[in-house]
């Protein structure tokens, strides 16, 4: 039985005194329910220590965005692991369709971050996903694939059993468009599969697969009850109270 899991991206979104109103009102909707899923927030760097504070004893966890495979140098401007778990940070995302497209991140990088962060016992959020024209032209599954390689490259099985895989389609993040349900589940399986492949039946019944790309309270329900879907990694709905806890509810919900 995998447990569901909901993050919430906030991006370069919110200020540490917005970020805390968010966290308080998050937690005092939380507080009175019986969660089975874990919850997950990403707030920007500035307000990551704050976010920490806020969610200690809660049902909450606290991620970052993304992070330097270094542990320190001359590096400028780059976070390192370090620096996230002296903040005490549990996760961190890696290889976000936007840290690809505008800030260089390539499946090497993406590899030698997921090392990084297991070195840590930061538990890393890795994403997947393809362009419109690669679904069009139909080497979304070749594309995914090549991806994983990529990423999992010399990764223990005991690791990637631990880490979380999202699978977010380029062309649905931020866009308001949505993979259907059938076509999130059909993608989430095929990385199960590959996984099973790879590493045996064990690790890719344990591995957590979530969708991200426009989820919203409204279609959360119908994604997360796939069998092979484990939760979301939400963007703009996770900056908005009432859509994040009814996406965490569609989880809570969710027979996986």
């Amino acid at each position: 039985m995998r447990k569901p899991i909901i993050a919430g991206n906030w991006k370069m979104n919110g200020t540490i005194a917005s970020g805390s109103i968010l966290i308080e009102a998050f937690n005092n909707v939380l507080e009175g329910m019986d969660l089975s899923c874990d919850v997950v927030v990403c707030p920007p760097f500035t307000a990551l220590e704050r976010a920490v504070t806020l969610t200690r004893n809660t049902a909450i966890e606290v991620g970052a965005q993304t992070m330097d495979y270094h542990d320190a140098g001359a590096f400028t401007g780059e976070i390192s692991p370090l620096m996230l778990t002296e903040v005490g940070v549990s996760y961190v995302i890696i290889g976000h369709s936007e840290r690809r497209e505008y800030y260089g991140e390539t499946d090497e990088t993406v590899n030698a971050k997921i090392k990084s962060a297991f070195r840590h016992n930061l538990i890393p959020i890795v994403c997947v996903g393809e362009s419109l024209e690669q679904r069009e032209a139909g080497h979304t599954l070749e594309w995914i694939t090549s991806q994983l390689k990529g990423a999992l490259q010399d990764i223990p099985k005991e690791q990637v059993s631990q880490l979380i895989i999202a699978y977010e389609p380029i062309w649905a993040i931020g866009t308001g468009k949505t993979a259907t349900a059938a076509q999130a589940e059909t993608v989430c399986k095929s990385i199960r599969d590959y996984i099973r492949s790879v590493y045996g039946h064990d690790v890719s019944d344990r591995v957590r697969i979530q969708y991200g790309g426009s989820v919203k309270s409204d279609n959360s329900k119908q994604i997360l009850g796939q069998p092979n879907i484990d939760g979301a990694l939400v963007g703009g709905a996770s900056l908005v109270v009432d859509d994040f806890v009814e996406i965490i509810k569609a989880a809570n919900m969710a027979d996986v």
